[in-house]
């Protein structure tokens, strides 16, 4: 039988989603219908993720205020009070380039897709729509673009982050995009098409109320999806907390960086980190119940991840990156997304070098 503080938690949970899912999508872009491509399927068999609870132990006051909250957002980020929708914006015409198809390996050519895996819990990169099956997202406007101008159609199938790269390099995929910061190690196991540039950012409740510092989060709890480079970062800093003699911290790993972030905000953690666009899409998305911490820091590409044995497939994608950069097409994407005056890149490359990063 469940306790006042059980329900409570079910309670805060259910419309936290809830408003992050429909203020996601009230006052995003449409996703654009690319000129001569056929709609995308949708995604037909996605897991639910499970979300931890909230302690009972904490105050029901919490939770009466976190859902009073909640349910104040969503009403204030719905539609108009008729429930009419805004006006869709198609979004840039890219058409194919003859060239640039030509260049796509005769198999893939044959079949015309490409099949695309992505962890579709990462938003503004790769998420849900509100239909809980259309994958979106500027990480996804972009390769679609890209598929158009090799006169191919992209085809998104939701995975876990940390079997991506394994699927590309057994062949269930033919690229993963998810927000894959280009590194050594990833270098080693696939190539890498580079079309942004990220660093970390770190986040946490408005008001800093457990007193976080970055530098110093020694003790503290701290939340970050599993697989992803941050999790090097963190423990790294714990590690260096226990060398001088501090307690370390308790790095909180999640499946998906949405049940990182709902853990920061329902109090189960002191903070979070992630790449920059998603920890500053999670504060505006839940209306000033989160902040950042300081400056992004140790800038990278972002990379398209193809089989190490098909460069040729891997070439053709950098071309199709660089042909949208030097239309505009790039630019006027991120633009929808809040993402054009830091990170764009000018130059798309196959395995660029990794060894100067900081």
């Amino acid at each position: 039988m469940q306790t006042l503080d059980d329900e409570m938690s079910v309670l805060f949970y259910a419309v936290f989603r809830v408003v992050v899912l429909r203020c996601a999508t009230g006052d995003r872009r449409a996703r654009p219908d690319y000129s001569g491509r056929p709609a995308r399927k949708k995604e037909t068999d996605v897991a639910v993720p499970k979300h931890p609870f909230v302690s009972a132990a904490r105050n029901r006051r919490l939770y009466y205020a976190g859902a009073l909250s909640a349910v104040l957002v969503l009403s204030a980020c719905g539609g108009g009070s008729d429930g009419s929708e805004e006006p869709e914006d198609s979004g840039p015409q890219v058409e194919a380039d003859a060239e640039l198809a030509e260049m796509v390996p005769q198999d893939i050519r044959d079949k015309g897709t490409l099949k695309v895996g992505t962890d579709s819990s990462y938003a503004p990169a790769e998420y849900l729509d509100e239909d809980g099956a259309t994958i979106i997202g500027f990480d996804v406007e972009l390769f679609d673009a890209v598929a158009a101008k090799l006169d191919l159609t992209a085809e998104w199938e939701s995975s876990q982050f940390g079997t991506i790269v394994e699927g590309v390099d057994t062949g269930k995929y033919d690229v993963g995009i998810s927000s894959f910061t280009i590194n050594e190690e990833r270098l080693e196991q696939a190539n890498m098409v580079s079309y942004y540039n990220v660093g970390t950012q770190w986040f946490t409740a408005a008001g800093n109320p457990a007193d976080v510092d970055p530098d110093n989060a020694c003790g503290k709890k701290v939340a970050v999806q599993q697989d992803t480079i941050q999790v090097e970062d963190i423990q790294a800093r714990s590690d260096a907390c226990e060398e001088a003699g501090d307690p370390k911290i308790d790095i909180q790993q999640f499946e998906g960086q949405d049940q990182a972030t709902e853990s920061i905000v329902s109090g189960n953690s002191d903070a979070g980190l992630a790449d920059m666009p998603v920890a500053i899409y999670a504060v505006e998305q839940t209306d000033g119940q989160l902040e950042v911490l300081g400056e992004q820091y140790e800038a990278a590409p972002y990379g398209a991840v193809v089989s190490l044995d098909n460069t040729e497939l891997a070439e053709a994608i950098a071309a199709g990156y660089q042909s949208i950069i030097d239309d505009g097409t790039y630019d006027e994407i991120l633009s929808g997304w809040g993402l054009d005056e830091q990170g764009t890149l000018t130059e798309s490359e196959v395995n660029p070098s990794v060894e100067d990063q900081e």
